[in-house]
């Protein structure tokens, strides 16, 4: 275990990367850039991360693990009876991030990038299965918490759904891909369990 000091400078470059990636996609985690965002040396974070892998690594987690945090308190803090169109909001936060409800195609364009990308680093998929047990369960929770329990099969089906149809909106440079997958939902919470 480190230093109180370097705690907070790894926490400090972490969180960094973690923002960095959030905004600009794995191209935009560089050491310089998330030196000059943590406002610490460059040698930082080659000191505080064996590798640029390691230091992306780091970033999926706490960009992800925050996305997860925000979203349990949220659902925590919903009311009964839950509003469908107030779940449906919370869902597709989670599935397209929050920023997708300002932003359009940018934000979705840019979270399917990073989703995509991961696969192109295979050092991320044990993290990537991992928090996606994690993700699928929060999208569970969401869904009862409406009343519209689903099997985990299901569930599965839904977000693939869900993701083809984003694609597509994308494929199409469709201006609102959110728009597409709220009435992907709400089609499927309408239909009988």
């Amino acid at each position: 275990m480190g230093t109180p000091k370097g705690e907070r400078r790894r926490d400090a470059l972490t969180a960094a990367a973690a923002e960095l990636l959030g905004s600009g996609g794995f191209d935009a985690v560089r050491h310089r850039a998330v030196a000059e965002k943590a406002g610490l040396p460059l040698a930082s974070t080659t000191y505080y991360f064996g590798s640029l892998d390691e230091l992306v690594t780091v970033a999926v987690e706490r960009h992800g693990r925050d996305g997860l945090a925000e979203g349990r308190l949220r659902l925590a803090a919903l009311t009964d009876p839950v509003d469908d169109a107030e779940l449906v909001e919370l869902f597709l936060d989670q599935l397209l991030g929050p920023e997708s409800r300002d932003g359009g195609l940018d934000a979705v364009l840019l979270r399917y990038e990073q989703l995509v990308g991961s696969g192109r680093r295979p050092y991320l998929a044990p993290l990537m299965r991992a928090m996606r047990v994690e993700f699928d369960a929060l999208l569970g929770e969401i869904l009862t918490r409406g009343g519209h329990h689903r099997d985990d099969a299901e569930l599965h089906d839904l977000v693939a759904i869900i993701d083809g149809a984003v694609i597509s909106a994308l494929i199409e440079a469709d201006p609102d891909p959110r728009a597409v997958a709220r009435a992907v939902l709400v089609r499927f919470l309408a239909a009988p369990a």
